[in-house]
């Protein structure tokens, strides 16, 4: 356990921008399953509405640094492939 107040904040204060981290992965990873799921389901238009809530998720979490950029990237890509691959 820390013993100075500073470090005691810092805890604090790490223990809740984890929380928050893990609040915008977990949201940007949903996003992602639902539009997997439409593009399974063969719904272009379902897919690309979900496709643009995923890809600014990702875009959020990557420019808050809760997520590598270049893993954003390749999620976005990898959607748009997909939904660009229905036809």
């Amino acid at each position: 356990m820390a013993n100075l107040k500073s470090a005691k904040t810092r805890v604090r204060r790490n223990k809740n921008r984890a929380d928050i981290n893990l609040k915008r992965l977990n949201a940007a990873r949903t996003d992602v399953k639902k539009t997997r799921a439409a593009i399974a389901a063969g719904d272009k238009k379902a897919a690309g509405e979900a496709c643009r809530t995923a890809e600014t998720a990702l875009a959020k979490a990557a420019g808050r640094g809760t997520l590598h950029k270049k893993t954003a990237s390749r999620l976005i890509a990898r959607l748009v492939a997909a939904i660009k691959k229905m036809g």
